[in-house]
Order: structure tokens, then C-alpha cells, then sequence
């Protein structure tokens, strides 16, 4: 350890710049550097000059890729939306169910074309008859073919099926009708008590058939066939009949409807007999409302489809002259019948 801490000598010439420290790290280059100039050297001579060499060239790099420039047209760019998202949801439902509806309406002109072909005839023949469902074992058949879901388009079939439940319904109201006037008949036989019976009973023999062959069947055959003369001959009936049942649900006295003022006027002699005309009263005003709704609505049915007055005077044209076709066609034949009758030889 003295070695290394052993102290020189103070009369010993020693250069701090002479340390192996720092001598080990001087360059090898020949130019004079800060590390190898000493101002202390006793050299007279000039520090050598320096001289610069050239710098080495740097390693060559990789070149740096460039984006390529988009030759194709600049697309619309989405930057997205809030609402964008639920507008496509509806608009792809909105297609989904006008596609289920035409499907729908496919399946149901392929099956009305199955029943029509299985209800088909052969030519000159006609359907049988299938209303009025009358037994077998009755001696007059049915007047009328009728079927709703075959006949009737599904867009109609929903109408004509309440209008044909509304006239069973009118039918059962008139049938109470007289019902209610036999039991005032039956506790009050002063006055035109009888009379009213009598028209009681005139009113369901005649309106029964009546509304059915004059405003229902019209109406049916309307929407069968698209037909404005039968469509033009509903409204008029129909209109005639609702003002009809406007009159039953007042109850004049003596007209044989058991309305509201017949039927007020007979809860001081008896009072079961006036509730039971009563309730009559009720189902006159519900027939006549039930009435006035399916006018309406009938009329705008009538708006959307093709129907017009000047197609009513056509048909009602061509009618009148296949009825004289047809009258002459048999007064021609009868005409020959009889010719060949008399020159027959006897």
C-alpha cells in the first residue's frame, strides 16, 4: 500500500499533463488537438498545422416509402350520423312488409282461383243455389247463390260479411217487433191497438225479403262485380230504408213500430209490457245508427274503386237491350211455334 500512497518528492520536477491517465488516451491522429497541445513544452516551434480531413460519407439508408397517390374517383366518405342507422332499419321494415303484403295477396288470389275452379261448372250450366238453406225435405228450393269468401274480393269480404249480419239483424228486430205489439196487444186492446198488430206482422212479411232482394243483394252484387248501376241502386234503397228506420225508432202510434213514444205510452198500464217495447225502442235506434255507419262507409268504398254514374247509365243500357234481346228471341220462337203447329199436317 505504500506504493500507492506514497507522496513525491517536493524537489522532483514532475508534469501533471505526463499521467499515464491521460497519456493512454491520446489520439493517433497528426494534427495538434486540445489533448496533445502543451503551452508548457520548452519548444520554440509553432504548434502543427491543422488539417482538416474529410468527413466519411454516411452509410447509405433505406429510401422512405411514400403513400401511392389514389387514382380512383374520391368516394363519398361516411363520417357516420346518429340517425343514419335507424333510418335503414326502416326503411329495410318498410320493404319487409310491403313484400309480405303483395305475398299475402298472392296466396289469396291463388286460392280463390282453387275454389273457383273447384266450384266451376261446366258451360250453359249454372251454380246451384245455396240461400236461403232451406232442408232437403222442403217443396221450395234456394232463390240465390251466394258465398262470401269465393265471390267477394278479401278486400270487401270484411263489409259484406257485417252488411249481411245487419240485415239478419234487422230481420230478428222486426220479429221482436211484433213479439212486443202481441204483448200490448194482450194487455190494451182499446184504440188502434189491433191495427198496429196487423202492421206488425205486415212490416216482417214484407221488409224481410224486401231489404234483402232490394238494398242487400244490390250491394252484394256490387262489390262482386264492380258494378255502378247495382252500387247506385244500394245508395238508393239503403237511403230509403235507413229514413224507415229512423220512423220505427220514433214509434208513432198506430203504425205498428214499437218506438220510444209507444213504448213511454205503455209503462202506465203495464210495466212489463212497456220495458219489452222498450228494449224494442233500443235495438230500432241501434239499427238506425248501425245504419247511417255503414252508409257512410259503403260510400267511401264505393270513392276508391272504378265505379261511376256514367258506367251506371252504360250497364243500365246494355241491360235494357240484352231484356229486349231476349223478349224478342222468345216472342220469335213462340211466333215460330205456333206457325209451324198450325201448318203442320194433320
Amino acid at each position: 500500500m505504500s506504493k500507492y500512497t506514497s507522496f513525491p518528492e517536493p524537489m522532483e520536477d514532475q508534469n501533471p499533463f505526463q499521467d499515464p491517465a491521460v497519456t493512454q488516451h491520446s489520439s493517433s491522429t497528426g494534427y495538434a488537438t486540445l489533448d496533445l497541445y502543451n503551452p508548457f513544452d520548452n519548444t520554440t516551434a509553432p504548434p502543427p498545422p491543422y488539417e482538416a480531413t474529410p468527413p466519411s460519407a454516411p452509410a447509405p439508408s433505406a429510401p422512405v416509402q411514400t403513400p401511392p397517390s389514389r387514382t380512383t374517383p374520391t368516394e363519398p366518405r361516411n363520417y357516420g350520423s346518429y340517425n343514419s342507422q335507424p333510418v335503414v332499419n326502416a326503411a329495410t321494415a318498410e320493404l319487409m312488409r310491403k313484400q309480405e303484403e303483395l305475398e299475402k295477396k298472392a296466396q289469396e288470389l291463388e286460392r280463390r282461383e282453387r275454389e273457383l275452379a273447384a266450384h266451376s261448372v261446366g258451360p250453359g250450366a249454372s251454380r246451384q243455389n245455396n240461400w236461403p238453406p232451406l232442408p232437403s225435405f222442403c217443396p221450395v228450393g234456394p232463390c240465390f247463390y251466394q258465398d262470401i269468401n269465393v265471390e267477394i274480393s278479401q278486400r270487401f269480404q270484411r263489409t259484406v260479411t257485417i252488411m249481411y249480419y245487419f240485415w239478419l239483424f234487422c230481420t230478428g228486430t222486426l220479429v221482436f217487433n211484433l213479439i212486443s205489439s202481441l204483448a200490448l196487444f194482450c194487455v190494451n186492446q182499446s184504440g188502434g191497438i189491433g191495427v198496429g198488430l196487423g202492421l206488425a206482422i205486415l212490416w216482417v212479411l214484407l221488409f224481410t225479403p224486401c231489404s234483402f232482394v232490394c238494398w242487400y243483394r244490390p250491394m252484394y252484387k256490387a262489390f262482386r262485380s264492380d258494378s255502378s248501376f247495382n252500387f247506385f241502386a244500394f245508395f238508393f234503397v239503403f237511403f230509403a230504408q235507413v229514413v224507415v228506420f229512423i220512423i220505427m225508432t220514433i214509434g208513432v202510434p198506430g203504425w205498428g213500430f214499437s218506438g220510444w213514444i209507444v213504448s213511454l205510452s205503455a209503462l202506465n198500464p203495464h210495466v212489463g209490457v212497456g220495458v219489452i217495447m222498450m228494449i224494442n225502442a233500443a235495438l230500432f235506434t241501434a239499427e238506425t245508427v248501425m245504419g247511417v255507419i255503414m252508409l257512410k262507409r259503403i260510400h267511401s268504398l264505393y270513392r276508391q274503386t272504378d265505379a261511376s254514374f256514367q258506367k251506371a247509365q252504360a250497364e243500365f243500357a246494355t241491360g235494357v237491350m240484352s231484356n229486349q234481346a231476349v223478349r224478342q228471341a222468345t216472342a220469335s220462337a213462340a211466333a215460330n211455334a205456333a206457325q209451324g203447329a198450325f201448318t203442320a199436317p194433320r
